[in-house]
């Protein structure tokens, strides 16, 4: 049987682009939206794809516990999970944190308690992460924490607890689950080049909202994917990046305290 896909943040502008590459695969997806009026966009994204396209109408920030995320979880019966919402700067630091921290925390929680869900793939950030990459230069480190401290700290705090809390899950999980957390740098409107920088890449750089789509999917679309990858424009093809992290065992959660991560998750 096809996969079903329950993509949360539906609307975004990633996950308008998704969509029909999902579909083109015979998947099913759930696109999860919080404005009915956004329904015909998405619908539209349909025509003449061979997969099934269906929407779901909640409101990410009325989601207050893991309960509440399971039943959506159950309602939709995903075997993968797409989390590509997000504030995206509106409301301030409350809803940055109820929608890019805790929202999404309580569907990681929910769906460790429920073994039919086999992949969660996060869209996240290039510097969400608390130490320094040992790939990474002076000069690059230099650039992450001021963004994460100067420019955008609320969105890093929230969404460095969330990549942390799927990392953590995925290793009380074991083998049966795949987190898989892409880490895009500047997202551009450009049109898609499938030409990509994937794996262990510089902190600072841009990359377009197609090609990640399309990484994305391509990575969903792989069995034995996991962990954390950053994503900018590059000289690799889409197909040839994936495959080459895949044999490589790329993980971009190194330098970080995976152990601490579980603790923190624990007492959450």
């Amino acid at each position: 049987m096809p996969p079903r896909v329950l993509l949360i943040g539906g609307h975004g502008k990633v996950s308008l682009l998704m969509t029909p590459l999902l579909l083109h695969r015979s998947w099913t997806v759930t696109s999860l939206i919080r404005n009915p009026a956004q329904a015909d966009e998405i619908l539209a994204k349909g025509h003449g794809q061979p997969g099934t396209l269906e929407i779901l109408v909640r409101s990410l920030e009325d989601v207050k516990s893991s309960q509440q995320a399971g039943s959506i979880i159950e309602e939709t019966k995903p075997d993968y999970v797409v989390w590509s919402a997000g504030a995206g700067g509106k409301g301030g630091s409350r809803l940055t944190y109820a929608v890019d921290r805790d929202a999404v925390k309580h569907f990681i929680t929910a769906c460790g308690k429920i073994p039919t869900v086999r992949k969660f793939l996060m869209i996240s950030y290039i510097g969400s992460r608390r130490q320094r990459a040992p790939w990474w230069t002076d000069e690059d480190w230099a650039f992450c924490q001021r963004v994460n401290t100067e420019v955008l700290p609320h969105y890093f705090a929230a969404k460095v607890e969330a990549d942390e809390c799927l990392t953590a899950l995925a290793e009380g999980r074991g083998r049966d689950f795949a987190a898989i957390i892409l880490r895009p740098g500047n997202l551009t409107d450009d049109n898609a080049t499938g030409m990509v920088a994937l794996g262990k890449t510089r902190a600072s750089g841009k990359v377009s909202r197609g090609d990640v789509a399309n990484v994305a999917v391509n990575l969903l679309a792989k069995e034995g994917v996991h962990g954390w990858l950053d994503l900018l424009e590059g000289r690799d093809g889409v197909e040839e990046a994936v495959e080459k992290v895949m044999a490589e065992k790329v993980d971009c959660v190194e330098g970080e305290d995976v152990e601490g991560m579980m603790k923190r998750q624990n007492a959450w």
